[in-house]
């Protein structure tokens, strides 16, 4: 019987360490560069067209956005293919997507400027720092996050719910509630 071998993309995207030696990992840098590439031509780009800021969007992301979606560059990721884009979402300047992990933001969510969604960590022990492990997370429909927020990877964030400007979100968020502080906590239930 043939095992079928999985690539590092989908190692990647079921959790699993990727070592930096991995044989597959100029596969990862290459989509790295693309990336460079394209967030400069977005971040250069003049925002009468929104409609461009889309298309390019698009290409970066791999797969077409909805027309509703709003972005004002400046705009950051590391990878971009693994970032899934609802109706409605606005995201606001300077916003970092490290996607490795998968992020996906569903309709009519909100981000303040300066967000940061990071999807990847590094593994603790000295000899294996370069070696990386991604956990997606998910912006359910609704969800606000104010300026300068950072949500760590696997977290998910609940439909409705707010997380006030500079909070550090490292556990799950129910829906329907507002988080503040770091690490976030809940502070009021809508």
């Amino acid at each position: 019987m043939e095992t079928q071998t999985r690539t590092i993309f989908e190692r990647e995207l079921a959790g699993e360490v990727i070592a930096f030696n991995d044989p597959e990992y100029p596969l990862i840098y290459a989509i790295i560069r693309k990336a460079i590439r394209l967030t400069s031509e977005l971040n250069a780009m003049r925002l009468e067209d929104n409609e461009a800021v889309n298309r390019l969007f698009s290409e970066l992301t791999n797969q077409p956005v909805d027309p509703s979606f709003f972005l004002i560059p400046p705009f950051y990721t590391d990878f971009g293919h693994n970032i899934r884009i609802g109706k409605e979402v606005f995201v606001n300047h300077a916003c970092t997507f490290m996607d490795r992990g998968g992020i996906t933001l569903e309709d009519k969510v909100l981000l303040g400027p300066k967000v940061n969604l990071i999807t990847t960590n590094h593994l603790t022990e000295p000899d294996r720092r370069r070696d990386t492990i991604s956990l997606p997370i998910v912006l359910k429909r609704g969800a606000w996050l104010g300026a300068n927020v950072t949500v760590m990877p696997g977290v998910t964030i609940g439909e409705n719910a707010i997380v006030g400007a500079g909070a550090v979100v490292t556990k799950d968020v129910a829906a329907n509630t507002i988080v503040a502080g770091v690490p976030a906590r809940v502070v009021k239930h809508l």
